[in-house]
């Protein structure tokens, strides 16, 4: 039986020309990378540094206590705005929406790649693809990043992120045929 773009016939890699055998290794080492637990560790961080750079940059966009209000330490104050240069205005708004949306990024990323190395891992142990190993990893999360605030901060960060994580990981495993079950529909 031949697949569209496949090799004629039944033969196996004999009847493949060397640039095709070199095509499937390099597909086959692209998908275990990818599949691995440092692989899905960086994609996680990466996605979630570029996700968290454009939120923060929107985020940053629409917030009120800017450089230039008065309500900041160093601000330049409301009633200095207008004998600012505007060249001047749009440099200093761009340069703290840059440290907003580097600083979201990072937090993103972070939190990104240790909830999916977090959850790599605990689904390597068990052998198991369940929704335990979210909640696990959340909890395992949110309890990592709340560190510094003690052990009660570490409790109520080990829960919300199990719950979030529960939430959303319920909501992605429901079967896409039942359209009553969806309570976004």
């Amino acid at each position: 039986m031949a697949f569209p773009g496949g090799p004629m016939g039944g033969g196996g890699a004999g009847n493949m020309d060397p640039e095709m055998i070199q095509q499937q290794q390099m597909i086959k080492f692209m998908q275990n990378t990818m599949e691995s637990c440092p692989g899905k560790t960086v994609m996680a961080g990466g996605m979630g540094f570029a996700l968290g750079g454009v939120f923060g940059l929107f985020m940053s966009s629409m917030r009120y206590d800017t450089p230039l209000s008065s309500g900041m330490p160093g601000g330049v104050g409301t009633g200095n705005i207008p004998s600012i240069p505007l060249k001047e205005q749009l440099k200093i708004g761009f340069k703290d929406m840059g440290k907003a949306s580097l600083s979201s990024a990072k937090n993103f990323g972070y939190i990104g790649a240790l909830f999916a190395g977090t959850e790599c891992v605990i689904e390597g142990f068990r052998a198991k693809n369940e929704l335990s190993n979210g909640v696990a990893a959340g909890c395992i999360t949110g309890a990592f990043l709340a560190k510094g605030g003690g052990p009660q901060a570490m409790a109520v960060g080990c829960a919300g992120f199990a719950a979030f994580s529960a939430a959303i990981d319920s909501y992605m495993r429901m079967e896409s045929d039942d359209r009553a079950a969806d309570p976004i529909m």
